[in-house]
């Protein structure tokens, strides 16, 4: 799960923003947070945070940051002459050889973590991961590069001893991650950095922008490697008021999933082929197939978004789901109802989003404090607030104040 995350330096934010899940005590609508899966004594967390603000504000380069990590892990597969997907913030001079860093507070396996990365587009600079057994920080690596080279510290509590923290340093490069290397080239039995590590991997799934059609793909592509769960799109479909009643894939290459295993979204991408996709619609008059490629925009995102949706809601999967433009080609009454089923599901997983629906502020499913706005200041710095931050009252009407401009985060529109 995920407390808090930080970026600082990077495209549009400069200074250190913060977006929080942590719950404002006191606030009704109990069903929107949940106890942290946690012996350590922790506020109450968010189930969802919608954050708004006008074009170029932000948003987008938010939900790019959180999943700079889970990009540095596909990367290592890559050239090691490839820069590293970072930008600073352009506007200050003094930042350009800066490094951009990001902080993750997370809970994984019942225990806290704190993962701060920073890294330039030659390379990582600093790598920390303290853990916080009981309440009580602990560190267990600490990486830093600068003038004088590359230093590591390792903490006493982590397990594997000196040789084998040896090993693992000459195996990391300059881009590639620590954490990664030493679960990659450890043994089953030291699971202390695979606890944190899995997190990355597959209890945060970032969605960018403009990556729904990829994901319809994908979605497909899962469903030919793992044909049990057909169903389970269409009856998702269904309960969005989209009539398909079969799904038929077709394929002349299936992939064989070894031990019978769920493939991982990475998995999925690597393996997207063309295939023939078949939907049975249904109505009154009766039944008609039509190819994918016939289906509308809006229904090709859902089939997109199912398979992170899907996810999210399985046992082991990921916990925490991020998704730029949630609202994209989608009906506001549909957005509205995936949150309303995510409160509802029992589970305690956390959907972040981007979206420019201000639909959501009048529905009243959501709380203050789960409403965020990205703004843009005359130096072009991004600021990132919670709407709990202004004077108010929980039976405000959300949706009027923004509009009449009480939490800023609106677009300054010049006449003539």
């Amino acid at each position: 799960m995920l407390i808090e995350f930080s970026v600082s330096n990077y495209r549009s934010f400069r200074d250190k923003q913060t977006l929080s899940m942590a719950a404002t005590p006191l606030l009704s609508k109990t069903r929107n947070t949940f106890k942290p899966p946690c012996a350590e004594k922790l506020p109450d967390l968010l189930k969802v945070a919608a954050i708004y603000g006008p074009n170029a504000s932000g948003k987008s380069s938010l939900v790019r940051a959180m999943g700079v990590v889970g990009r540095l892990l596909v990367m290592e597969t890559n050239p090691s002459d490839a820069l590293l997907s970072v930008s600073p913030f352009r506007f200050d001079r003094a930042l350009k050889d800066a490094p951009s860093v990001f902080e993750y507070n997370f809970i994984q396996g019942g225990q806290r973590y704190r993962f701060v990365l920073g890294l330039t587009g030659q390379r990582i600079v600093q790598e920390q991961l303290l853990s916080y057994p009981g309440g009580t920080e602990t560190l267990l690596y600490d990486r830093q590069f600068d003038a004088e080279g590359e230093r590591y510290v390792f903490g006493t509590a982590l397990e594997g001893g000196k040789e084998v923290h040896g090993a693992w340093r000459r195996l990391t490069s300059p881009k590639m991650l620590f954490l990664a290397q030493a679960v990659k080239n450890s043994n089953e039995e030291m699971t202390q950095l695979r606890m944190p590590f899995s997190w990355f991997q597959t209890g945060l799934l970032v969605v960018e922008q403009n990556s729904m059609m990829e994901l319809s793909t994908a979605s497909i592509r899962f469903l030919q490697m793992v044909s049990s769960h057909t169903n389970d799109l269409r009856d998702f479909l269904k309960a969005l008021d989209i009539p398909v009643s079969i799904i038929e894939l077709n394929s002349d290459e299936v992939d064989a999933i070894q031990n019978n295993k769920e493939p991982t979204l990475k998995e999925i991408f690597a393996a997207v082929q063309k295939n023939k996709v078949t939907l049975t619609h249904s109505s009154h008059l009766g039944t008609a197939e039509f190819d994918f490629s016939e289906e509308s925009c809006g229904t090709k995102n859902l089939i997109g978004f199912w398979l992170p949706w899907f996810m999210m809601n399985q046992a082991g999967g990921s916990g925490v789901l991020c998704v730029d433009e949630l609202n994209s080609s989608l009906h506001p009454d549909i957005v509205a109802d995936l949150i309303d089923k995510h409160l509802d599901s029992g589970l305690d997983t956390q959907l972040i989003f981007t979206t420019h629906d201000t639909h959501l502020m009048n529905e009243k499913i959501l709380r203050r404090d789960q409403f965020w706005i990205t703004e843009r200041d005359a130096n072009g710095a991004t600021s990132l607030f919670s709407i709990h931050d202004f004077e108010g009252g929980e039976s405000e009407d959300v949706e009027k104040r923004y509009f009449e401009g009480r939490y800023r985060g609106l677009p300054l529109i010049r006449q003539g």
